[in-house]
């Protein structure tokens, strides 16, 4: 981590002191209000719950300090990117996808964004500034990619869309500002799902949409108000509360799967094994320029569908579950969701549970397989 990065996650947590009077509470208070006092003209205080929420305003702070640019909260990671689709694509545009990415993106182009005349191009997260982006409104870039975890650089895709007249969008999900910050990189546009690592315990969806662009910050939230895609005061609470642990989770997080991707090398009961953190991995040395660590998630392919069930199974700290970046250790089959990867591919999330005993588990369930 460097140290701007671990200066920020030490700020993170005594942002709240700053705003407090003597006798105020140190925790957030929840404020679950549709209506505010609001006599004579509005503007300047909140006025409604659809536009204001001082829950959100104390979640939106630690996000826009973590990613030093202006955030925008949303009730779910898609959330936040239909929002910056919805705010930023005209008919007529071309938006660029990988096609090996997180799935839901590429349903709502082509089940939604189609029908508003928008033009819909796919590419492998692998090759993906093959072609150049001339004539493209937004490229939507994933990396690592969710679940194959193939890395896009950043840096010379984000300069050559900028040169070519459109806005590039990263979702930085797998990441979190502490392990990537693409802003930093050149990108105009970060999306996440705060469900995932910043959430952390696996009970409440959350998203967020951050940029340095004015213009864009502003449509995305004009967006927000009128179409009332808003994050509740009771989920915005929860999200404040994991966000002052996000850095010490994602430390064991990454710490441990780098342990145990290495350890899983030349296991006879995988047939491919990726991790960006591992030097022979093909995503390794642009990893080693970009990412601040190498992530939690560790992509494990077996031979065969029921062979990946088992090892999910049989491993008593393995959460069997879909999504990831939890304090638990989940695993899941992706090919079950319909991505492109090997019947007895693997995404497993490595979680906060003290490594030697996780890696037992994990290597006797490998074992039986």
């Amino acid at each position: 981590m460097t140290d701007d990065i671990a200066d920020r996650a030490a700020r993170l947590l005594h942002l709240r002191q700053q705003h407090l009077a003597k006798g105020d509470p140190v925790p957030l208070p929840i404020t679950p209000a549709s209506m505010f006092h609001l006599p004579g003209m509005p503007g300047g205080v909140p006025g409604y719950g659809r536009m204001d929420n001082p829950t959100w305003d104390a979640v939106e702070e630690m996000l826009t300090l973590l990613e030093a640019a202006p955030s925008l909260l949303f009730p779910s990671g898609m959330g936040a990117i239909s929002a910056v689709m919805m705010a930023c694509l005209n008919a007529g545009d071309r938006l660029l996808l990988p096609s090996d990415g997180y799935y839901t993106p590429r349903v709502l182009a082509d089940r939604f964004l189609k029908n508003y005349g928008i033009e819909i191009e796919e590419r492998p997260t692998a090759s993906f500034a093959a072609g150049g982006f001339e004539g493209f409104a937004m490229v939507f870039i994933e990396t690592p990619s969710n679940p194959g975890l193939d890395l896009v650089d950043i840096a010379q895709v984000s300069a050559e869309v900028r040169a070519a007249g459109g806005i590039s969008v990263v979702d930085n999900t797998t990441m979190t500002p502490l392990g990537q910050r693409p802003l930093d990189l050149g990108a105009d546009v970060v999306v996440a799902s705060d469900t995932k690592a910043p959430g952390g315990h696996s009970d409440v969806l959350a998203g967020h949409v951050s940029s340095r662009s004015e213009a864009i910050i502003d449509a995305v939230r004009s967006w927000r108000t009128l179409s009332g895609g808003i994050t509740g005061p009771f989920e915005a609470w929860m999200l404040h509360r994991s966000l002052e642990t996000l850095e010490v989770r994602f430390d064991r997080m990454c710490t441990s799967a780098g342990i145990i991707a290495e350890r899983l090398q030349g296991h006879l009961a995988l047939t491919r094994l990726r991790y960006p953190g591992l030097p022979g991995d093909p995503s390794h040395n642009l990893a080693q320029v970009q990412m601040a660590r190498s992530g939690f998630i560790i992509g494990l392919t077996l031979e065969s569908e029921d062979k990946a069930e088992a090892f999910i199974d049989g491993c008593a700290m393995i959460q069997p579950a879909t999504s990831f970046g939890g304090v638990h250790t989940s695993a899941e089959r992706r090919a079950r969701w319909g991505d492109a990867v090997p019947d007895g591919f693997v995404r497993l999330s490595v979680g906060c549970e003290p490594v030697e005993p996780l890696w037992a588990a994990l290597k006797a369930s490998l074992d039986r397989c």
